[in-house]
């Protein structure tokens, strides 16, 4: 299978070349497929701590959300007596780690990313069978990944490993200044983007000279385990980075061990607040640097493209079935174009193909459980009570999509502008439409809510750009991009900034120049040269 598997096949996929011809792409995934899906079943993940396998008595059988009788493997979950073990040991290695001069572990997190570029038509399949992404979502997550470790170690090597000479107060003493790495990092992913967002934390938290205490989604092992290995093989220490699958108990666990110097989580609000509290409890406060979701607004200008607009808001809204804390949930449409607008985005919208995401055609997979679905199921009934549903909300049956949860995405209008499925993540495809009158009071009744990861606008005037881009309060905005309203962030070019309820007291997001920093804290060095 090494042939399958090499790094040759072009062309490269991101999530904004939606233009591109991916027919190769999809000519070795319909090769890859079967031969993965052979072997799958068979093996059993253990958590990893100093590279070894650690037994434990509690296994789960993980299944894939495409067909429920599909077995992905079974995982021993880290209990907490292998959590304290693994904080113990990156503790213990974690000095002689930050001792090794930057630029050498700058050359190690590098070469992880191009570890990870080699495996990627092995992780991209896996992601859509783990996940349920389409394969273009999951083969640009994989690339993706292999980014976010290079452009870690590049900003490392940029900054010069943050250390700067400063001004000399006496011309007999040197003065700098110097980050420096805090110890041991706990990392905490979620199941909807569990390879990039997990190397985005492990990557800067390793660079930066900390060891790592890594939990991915529960679902996750798969490809947790694989990543793991690619850093393992570029020359991490085994005793710097530890692989604990589980679910809520491991993670907990691992939040309540006071070993840990910081921690780095993505996923929920309300979790993330609560990890906020308890790191902030203690004799000094920890450093806690979050993602936590976002409710996140599109606007339609009667200037815009409305095409471009409808593509966008499709693709944001309903991409890997609005599972994204990126996802478009609400969009705000010109009263004079609002009936146009509308009938295009259910065109859009209906020529979205939804079934088994390893079919090349397939734009949206399943939802990740039956808990989503009940979710999906509940805002659809509120939505037919308290406003209009204009489409979906069924739930799709026979063969395989009765072994999954297949919904139609649902757009939905006249519901109040504080209505809950307006106000709350739903992390759901699901998109309710306002109109508007005014611009400015359309962003903000946006701007009121606890989020603010991203936003939209498509408008042909600058003056209303302008406004988007001088109101709009969240850390990522978008203006007239087809390839999606809102989502759609890379290593290099769009940071992913949390404002508010969104992120950390510091709206600093991954994917940019200020997120490597937050996992090291400043040194002052005053040096009397006589």
């Amino acid at each position: 299978m090494s042939d399958i598997f090499d790094d040759t096949a072009p062309p490269r996929v991101t999530y904004s070349n939606t233009g591109t011809d991916f027919s190769p792409v999809h000519d070795r995934l319909d090769q890859l497929f079967p031969a993965l899906e052979a072997g799958l079943g068979r093996e059993t993940v253990f958590p990893l701590v100093e590279g070894y396998p650690v037994t434990g008595t509690v296994t789960t059988t993980i299944r894939s959300p495409i067909d429920r009788d599909m077995t992905l493997a079974e995982v021993v979950e880290a209990n907490a007596v292998t959590v304290a073990r693994a904080v113990a040991v990156a503790r213990a290695a974690q000095p002689a780690w930050a001792a090794l001069p930057w630029p050498e572990r700058a050359a190690i997190i590098r070469r992880a990313g191009d570890i990870l570029a080699e495996m990627k038509w092995r992780m991209g399949p896996l992601l859509v069978l783990e996940v349920g992404k389409s394969r273009l979502e999951a083969m640009g997550e994989a690339e993706e990944a292999a980014d976010l470790a290079r452009y870690y170690a590049a900003e490392m090597e940029r900054n010069l490993g943050y250390e700067r000479l400063l001004p000399r107060a006496k011309p007999e003493e040197s003065c700098s200044s110097l980050l420096r790495p805090y110890g041991v990092f706990g990392v905490i992913a979620p199941f909807n983007f569990p390879v990039a967002l997990s190397v985005n934390m492990i990557s800067a938290a390793l660079v930066a000279g900390n060891a790592v205490v890594y939990k991915p989604g529960q679902i996750n092992a798969l490809t947790g385990a694989l990543l793991v290995q690619a850093f393992l093989k570029a020359g991490v220490p085994a005793d710097v980075l530890a692989f604990l699958p589980g679910g809520a108990a491991t993670g907990e666990a691992l939040v309540a061990d006071t070993g840990l110097d910081g921690i780095a989580f993505t996923g929920s609000h309300a979790v993330g607040m609560e990890i906020h509290r308890r790191f902030a409890a203690g004799r000094f406060a920890r450093p806690v640097i979050v993602e936590m979701g976002g409710k996140n607004p599109a606007y339609v200008t009667a200037t815009a493209d409305l095409d471009r607009a409808a593509e966008g808001v499709a693709r944001s809204g309903f991409g890997l079935q609005g599972q994204k804390c990126s996802a478009l949930s609400k969009v705000y449409v010109a009263a004079a174009i609002y009936d146009d607008f509308l009938d295009r985005l259910t065109a859009r919208t209906a020529m979205l193909t939804l079934g088994d995401p390893r079919r090349r055609e397939v734009f949206m997979g399943p939802v990740i459980d039956d808990r989503a679905a009940a979710r999906q199921a509940a805002a659809v009934d509120e939505a037919r009570r308290d406003g209009r549903v204009i489409m979906g909300g069924e739930r799709l049956g026979g063969g395989i999509y009765d072994r999954g949860c297949y919904l139609a995405p649902v757009i939905v209008d006249r519901l109040g502008a504080d209505h809950r499925l307006n106000r709350d993540e739903l992390f759901l495809p699901f998109v309710s439409v306002q109109p508007f009158d005014d611009l400015a009071a359309a962003i903000a009744d946006g701007n009121r809510v606890a989020y603010g990861l991203t936003a939209g606008c498509y408008a042909g005037r600058q003056a209303e750009i302008d406004l988007f881009l001088d109101q709009a309060e969240a850390g990522a905005l978008y203006v007239n991009r087809a390839s999606g309203a809102t989502t759609g962030a890379w290593p290099g070019h769009q940071p992913f900034c949390g404002w508010k309820g969104s992120g950390g007291a510091g709206g600093k997001g991954g994917l940019g120049p200020w997120y490597l920093p937050q996992f090291m804290r400043e040194q002052s060095r005053t040096v009397m040269l006589r």
